[in-house]
């Protein structure tokens, strides 16, 4: 099993956040290596796990290629972009100018570590948030403020999925250590979070519960709460 996190690029100070090298088209797409390795299975998992219609909120949408993804084949879902990146908002903005459909939304500015998202409040109750890759590359307070985030704007029975590198009760995968040992030693505040230890007593305050956790390639996880 191959580590997706490895041989990420170091990121020069004022530089848009990006642990690896993006392609980009002619129209302003881009393409994350790590997403297309993993953007099958984070589908599949997504359509098994959340909602298959209504409305989506992907939180630090990226390069924007997981929602194209999503939507290409949940055919009643609206997913809306957000991010606090102007690379990857654009790159996000191109994507749905190219799709045929128009289901896709945004991208609209959430820094999750502030206590109000603007306009997305205004656009809840949501029936799904969908975030990947992010917390571990951010503040500890962007991972409270999303956990509080969602069961701030969630509808009653909706799903957060998070994917991503997890430590477990303490234990934690030799290629999960190295990585969150490389990710200190660019910011001291980021790191691999304990989903039982950190994560799941944040999403319990925030009146979340754990609806089901699923191994993923590369020792990562998809961890789904849902609101009660």
């Amino acid at each position: 099993m191959t580590d997706e996190n490895a041989g990420y690029q170091n990121a020069q100070s004022g530089e848009p956040l990006a642990l690896e090298k993006r392609v980009e088209e002619a129209d302003g797409r881009r393409f994350s290596p790590s997403t297309g390795r993993n953007k099958d299975i984070v589908r599949d998992t997504f359509l098994e796990v959340m909602p298959r219609q209504g409305r989506v909120l992907e939180i630090a949408s990226g390069t924007g290629e997981h929602g194209v993804h999503i939507t290409a084949v949940a055919h009643d879902l609206n997913w809306t972009y957000s991010d606090i990146d102007p690379v990857s908002q654009a790159s996000q903005l191109a994507w749905r100018n190219h799709v045929s459909h128009d289901r896709l939304d945004g991208p609209m500015t959430v820094d999750t570590t502030h206590a109000d998202w603007g306009d997305v409040e205004k656009a809840a109750p949501w029936n799904g948030m969908f975030c990947a890759n992010m917390i571990h590359i951010a503040p500890f307070s962007a991972a409270e403020g999303l956990l509080a985030g969602a069961g701030r704007l969630l509808a009653p029975g909706g799903r957060l999925m998070l994917y991503g590198p997890f430590a477990r009760a303490g234990e934690i995968a030799p290629s999960n250590a190295r990585f969150s040992e490389d990710l200190q030693r660019r910011d001291a505040s980021w790191g691999v979070r304990d989903l039982d230890l950190e994560i799941l007593p944040l999403a319990n305050a925030a009146g979340l519960r754990l609806a089901t956790v699923k191994a993923m390639p590369a020792n990562n996880l998809s961890v789904v709460l849902e609101k009660g």
